[in-house]
């Protein structure tokens, strides 16, 4: 029988600062992330039926009991979370299946996870190969001794984390560094807080990187998929407000299905369902239903800025009171989109587009014209017949960010 790894102190300190709603219901989502996790990554034909047999299976019925009896609070989601935590893979560097998790558990939880300080919030960092960056001219040119002048970042989505560019064999920013030259740096932040916090962050962070950037920069390019390209977005709104030097850099602003003007799913309470139900590691906290971060309810209509939500109810449904932000000056912008319909006009790619990110959102287009994102036709691009996540991967959305970009 293989031996757990001891857990990391802080995990066991935020699985015990997290204390308590361990109803049945919440028992039931961490059993299936422990069935999960224990069956990736030999995945194969096997069903997936959230339920994990033997003693861990008597375990989980032996908490269903007690939680009936005893009831508590959301905090007890993530200390139940502790045996899910202690399956990652020994070793130095990070496991991705431990990374998923974090990152999902920051998309649903991260605002909650930010306010009351627990060890389980991501911090925001500039990674390369999933470890932080130090940013300092000596440190970058020791972690990265072939920085260029020209400089990727890129920027995940809700849920995910920078580990997950890498999809069934591809990473865009590895390909786009070996074919046009580009050192790429992945940002690592909590998509549970608000975009506009993460933009003000995010302005900092950007300003410190191009101060310590070993080599002059030529060319400055960020790729944002989902929530990425509305944080990139609300970066440049607050880097440029703010007098700072960075946003006159930046050359490409490229967004992969970006919900500009926000997911009509999250309006109709699915969103949590279908951006968890995406990914085997985080598809168990759909279950979790109501519970959405500052993060998600920012995507019901695409929030960018802080007057988009300060003093208002985030859960209350209304019209849309967000200010308008167009797209930056002197920034080449490039907006893809994908569809699940084989053909323009299809059902689905009028009503879901890539499963969770209209079409029309997608490429920044609006009822209102006073509205629509000013992307030139040539600047953008629908790939048909795939999904949200498949824009991650498939071939011709490579093929395309290597022609906008070369």
């Amino acid at each position: 029988m293989t031996r757990r790894p001891p857990l990391r102190n802080s995990d066991l300190r935020g699985a015990a600062r997290l204390a308590t709603d361990a109803t049945a219901g919440l028992t039931d989502l961490v059993e299936a992330m422990h069935e999960r996790i224990a069956r990736i990554p030999g995945l194969g034909t096997q069903s997936l039926d959230g339920r994990t047999g033997g003693i861990t299976g008597l375990v989980y019925k032996t908490i269903r009991g007690v939680t009936r009896v005893v009831g508590g609070s959301i905090e007890a989601l993530l200390r139940l979370l502790t045996p899910a935590l202690a399956v990652e893979p020994s070793g130095d560097g990070p496991q991705p299946e431990r990374e998923a998790i974090i990152a999902a558990l920051n998309g649903v939880l991260g605002d909650y996870l930010a306010a009351s300080a627990n060890p389980l919030a991501i911090a925001m960092a500039f990674r390369h190969d999933g470890q932080a960056l130090e940013l300092d001219p000596s440190a970058l040119t020791a972690r990265l001794p072939g920085a260029g002048g020209q400089l990727l970042v890129m920027l995940h989505g809700l849920c995910m984390n920078d580990l997950q560019w890498a999809r069934e064999g591809h990473d865009h920013g590895a390909a786009l560094s070996r074919e046009l030259g580009f050192t790429r740096v992945c940002l690592h932040y909590n998509s549970g807080l608000h975009v506009s916090i993460n933009g003000h962050a995010l302005a900092q962070q950007l300003e410190r990187l191009l101060d310590a950037w070993p080599v002059p920069v030529e060319r400055f390019v960020l790729l944002g998929h989902s929530m990425g390209g509305l944080l990139a977005r609300s970066a440049l709104h607050y880097g440029a407000q703010g007098g700072q030097r960075w946003p006159a850099k930046v050359s490409d602003l490229v967004c992969l299905g970006t919900p500009h003007h926000g997911a009509p799913l999250e309006r109709a309470g699915n969103w949590v369902d279908l951006v968890l139900g995406a990914t085997p590691y985080a598809a168990p906290f759909a279950r979790l239903g109501k519970v959405r971060s500052a993060g998600i309810t920012d995507l019901r209509h695409g929030n960018l800025v802080d007057e988009d939500w300060v003093g208002r109810d985030r859960f209350a449904r209304g019209a849309d009171r967000r200010q308008h932000l167009p797209l930056p000056d002197g920034v080449r912008c490039f907006a893809a989109a994908a569809t699940t319909g084989q053909e323009s006009g299809d059902l689905k790619d009028r009503l879901l587009g890539d499963g969770l990110v209209p079409l029309d959102s997608a490429l920044g287009r609006h009822k209102n014209p006073a509205r629509t994102l000013a992307f030139p036709e040539h600047r953008q691009w629908i790939g048909y017949g795939m999904n949200h996540l498949e824009l991650l991967n498939r071939p011709e959305v490579f093929a395309q960010l290597q022609q906008w970009l070369q």
